[in-house]
């Protein structure tokens, strides 16, 4: 009987249920491999023993050096069947086992007798399995066949050699570079996959050598090439070539007539392709964009979901950086808001987000309420993100958009889902001023029902925070006092530190907190009585604040200024002893990321309770290699470290990271060198570190740039002996130059509420002055400049600038050299066109530091 069709988007409860190998155990498919040695060879029943051995090495089943060993012998016996498709299954699972050098002499004749079969399957196949098992010395015997399978005839064989040389190229690129005629000759194939893998592979040949790809790209650029598959990938590398050429050249941009000719070729693929291209180059301006956006509204109306869902997702891209251009293709996507696939849905919403006006905010919502109940958790995500920035865009929108999160706050959904949620309820917090009690009410509203114990705390945490700067304070109390009876012994206790915070920082709650804290003194955790005990020692009897030390008030009530990440690996680092732990020993540093790392991707703006990112700072290991030198161990604390400088090409001979022999101070007069530590001896192929300390004028921050030369006498060793030649020969090596600038003397050091701090310094050293910033791309490259200048730590993710917006509010802070707090607030705005004027405002605890501050700007 038939079984009945099951639709592919149904839900199944038990998706194990389907799979043929349900139950299967690795000891009785061993078992059932005995078959392989039958005098009888049964080809069906021997393919199936080899289809279950593959499933379980790729689901991740091990097998030992014996059961592998007996596996592999007993399978090698399948070659003297001739049935094809048997045949096939013996070359994966030999391929699949990797066998060792051994054991690849027993197959390597079978494998070199196919490779020259008059059937073209076997000799496709045994290509792809000897070169994946071989080594570098039989490759070379068997060179001379692979070199013909490449300009062979069948497009199967060639495919195959092909893809084998990709392969090889990692292990054996020496072999595989001598092979360059006859991949040239399989660029011209008329086969489809061949042209294909060829332009693949000899653009690997190449890659190191920019002018050998930039050659290729214009050869084959004027029209040689007829894959589509090989199309796509030349878009690829001219894309690339015109990535690397915008460095070097100015003008025109090279190649980008081909970019356009493709968006007329007849295969979709390649249209797509080179439109993705060219809405990616850098700097791409409105007119390059134009062809490509129009490809791109066409495929929105196509009848293929997966050409609408190319367009859209490219198109929601576009968005981030050219709203405007994107406008035209609103109304098509409008109808793609009702689309069965939730992904073209949930792209297309978030698209329009981007480029809506404000006129279309509330249509737009009315959309999405809709919408929501009918996509996953992760697409919701997204929307929340781009509603986020639509209320950043259009801030008199606030209210209607701050009741849509707040509707879809209360509704179903995960962890991710909901902090997404509040994080954005919280930004739009501290970033538009009349949204600050509509939002605060809204998430005292959420943590009634919130079953997610984090969000909970962190919204408290916020509550007291923000709660007590608002007009009516008191109506949040009731809210949290209801946390002390109503949640678990975590949100109890976070709620007990809310409920302190409001009492100590609005004179007329005083009295009923301490009542409300006296009650919390009954509780049944000892979290709970701790902190109700503290707190009610601090605020007293008749609720006036007592008489305590500073430190313990700032601590208790205050912003607390030192990273999170910071604390903790200080606290994990601490040994008990006579001596208390001191807040004031742990590092203010923002963690950063070392030079050599790779960068991570732009971040998003942090929201309530972001965890912190990037690895642990470099400042205490090189604290403690400084300190370590005799010459450096009585400098003193380490104030910062700033990061690496490569004062050398990566691809050079000699490699240097910092300062070298011979350092040429001429152009930073205001230093003095105090010591030095030379390298006694640097092997080969081994890194050394060589160390000059100069001193600053005190109280200055001294700038200046400083030459640098290696010297050095090269001497030669005897590999054997290892002895070394008493003569050398001298040289040296120019290196880069090194440059101190005035933000080496910044350290960056986050707070967690700016204008709590801002307020409590005061105004009495704040400096303010105007500056014309001059033609910029973008508000957003404006702000990164200044903020690389500055050399301070963004906070409150006011580095992220919304998109299309014509003004911007940053907000820095830092620590000056001499432990001096610095806070900046910088005002952006677009005057002209790409003219960017701005307003830095300064507040610090020293009035020589906020008039540097200011130097610094007007000097850079």
């Amino acid at each position: 009987m038939a079984q009945p069709l099951v639709k592919k988007d149904d839900d199944r409860d038990d998706e194990a249920e389907y799979s043929p190998f349900l139950g299967i155990e690795k000891g009785a498919v061993l078992q059932e491999a005995r078959v392989f040695n039958d005098p009888q060879l049964d080809p069906r029943r021997c393919s199936q023993v080899i289809t279950k051995l593959l499933y379980l090495l790729n689901q991740g089943e091990t097998f030992t050096k014996i059961e592998a060993t007996e596996v592999f012998f007993a399978v090698t016996k399948l070659f003297q069947s001739r049935d094809i498709g048997l045949r096939r299954m013996v070359y994966l699972m030999i391929k699949e086992l990797s066998p060792s050098a051994d054991e690849v002499i027993i197959v390597t004749s079978s494998l070199m007798k196919d490779m020259t079969s008059k059937t073209d399957m076997y000799r496709a196949n045994a290509i792809r399995v000897l070169c994946r098992i071989t080594d570098g010395t039989l490759l070379t015997q068997i060179e001379r066949y692979l070199k013909q399978a490449i300009v062979d005839k069948n497009p199967v064989v060639a495919s195959a050699a092909l893809v084998s040389g990709i392969h090889l190229l990692e292990t054996t690129p020496e072999i595989v570079k001598r092979w360059s005629n006859e991949v040239q000759e399989a660029v011209q194939s008329r086969a489809a996959l061949v042209q294909f893998h060829a332009l693949a592979l000899l653009h690997q040949i190449r890659q190191n050598d920019r002018l050998a790809v930039s050659k290729l790209v214009t050869s084959l650029t004027r029209g040689t090439v007829r894959s589509p598959l090989a199309q796509c990938l030349l878009i690829r590398y001219t894309t690339q070539v015109i990535r690397e050429a915008a460095t070097t050249q100015t003008g025109d941009r090279p190649f980008y007539d081909f970019l356009e000719s493709c968006l007329r070729h007849k295969a979709e693929m390649v249209i797509f392709e080179a439109a993705r291209a060219i809405t990616e180059l850098n700097g791409v301006t409105n007119r390059e964009l134009t062809p490509a956006i129009t490809v791109l509204q066409l495929f929105l109306s196509s009848s293929k979901p997966v050409l609408r869902f190319a367009a859209v997702r490219t198109l929601n891209k576009v968005a981030m950086t050219h709203p405007m251009a994107v406008t035209n293709c609103n109304i098509d996507m409008e109808s793609l808001i009702s689309d069965q696939n939730r992904s073209i849905a949930t792209l297309a919403i978030t698209t329009l987000l981007k480029t809506g006006n404000e006129s279309s905010v509330d249509r737009l919502m009315k959309q999405i309420t809709n919408f929501m109940s009918d996509i996953a958790d992760e697409f919701k995500i997204v929307v929340v993100e781009a509603i986020r920035s639509l209320c950043l865009k259009f801030p008199l929108k606030y209210r209607s958009l701050m009741n849509f999160l707040s509707n879809i706050l209360r509704e179903e959904g995960g962890f991710e889902y909901k902090k997404a949620i509040v994080d954005s309820i919280v930004i739009l917090i501290r970033d538009i001023p009349d949204a600050k009690e509509n939002g605060l009410l809204h998430l005292c509203e959420f943590i009634e029902d919130c079953e997610f114990t984090y969000l909970s705390t962190q919204i408290l945490h916020f509550l007291g925070t923000e709660g007590p700067k608002t007009s009516d304070p008191s109506k949040y109390i009731r809210y949290i006092y209801n946390r002390v009876h109503l949640e678990n012994a975590t949100v109890r206790a976070a709620a007990v530190s809310t409920l302190a915070k409001f009492g100590a920082m609005v004179d007329a709650l005083k009295p009923r907190v301490f009542v409300l804290l006296r009650r919390c003194l009954y509780d049944g955790d000892d979290e709970v009585r701790d902190r109700a005990t503290l707190y009610l020692n601090t605020v007293g009897s008749d609720g006036e604040v007592i008489e305590t030390d500073k430190v313990v008030k700032d601590f208790l009530f205050g912003s607390l200024d030192i990273p999170l990440a910071n604390i903790e690996t200080s606290l994990k680092n601490y040994e008990p002893a006579e001596q208390p732990f001191d807040i004031n020993s742990v590092p203010k540093e923002v963690k950063t990321q070392p030079l050599a790392e790779k960068k991570a991707p732009g971040k998003k703006p942090a929201g309530l309770g972001a965890p912190p990112s990037g690895p642990p700072s470099t400042v205490d290991a090189y604290e403690k290699l400084l300190s370590s030198i005799p010459e450096f161990s009585d400098f003193g604390k380490l104030f910062k470290s700033s990061a690496p400088v490569e004062l050398t090409e990566a691809e050079t001979e000699y490699a240097v990271n910092v300062v070298t022999v011979i350092v040429d101070a001429s152009e930073a007069e205001e230093f003095a060198e105090v010591a030095s530590k030379p390298l006694r001896s640097l092997p080969y192929d081994s890194p050394g570190q060589i160390f000059g300390a100069f001193e600053k004028p005190e109280g200055v921050p001294a700038v200046g740039k400083f030459s640098n030369m290696l010297r050095f006498i090269v001497k030669e060793v005897d590999p054997t002996t290892g002895d070394v030649e008493d003569d050398g020969v001298e040289d040296e090596y120019q290196l880069e130059d090194l440059e101190v600038v005035a933000a080496d003397y910044v350290m960056k050091v986050g707070v967690s509420n700016f204008r709590n701090a801002w307020e409590s310094i005061g105004p009495d050293f704040e400096r303010v002055d105007e500056y014309g910033l001059g033609p910029r791309e973008s508000l957003a490259e404006a702000v990164s400049a200044v903020i690389s200048l500055l050399g301070m730590q963004p906070c409150e993710g006011t580095e992220v600038v919304a998109n299309n917006s014509r003004s911007h509010t940053c907000l820095l802070s830092g620590v000056f050299i001499g432990n001096v707090k610095v806070l900046v607030r910088l005002q952006f705005g677009i005057d002209g066109p790409k003219e960017v004027a701005m307003k830095l405002a300064v507040r610090s605890e020293d009035d020589n530091v906020s008039d540097m501050i200011h130097e610094i700007v007007a000097s850079g």
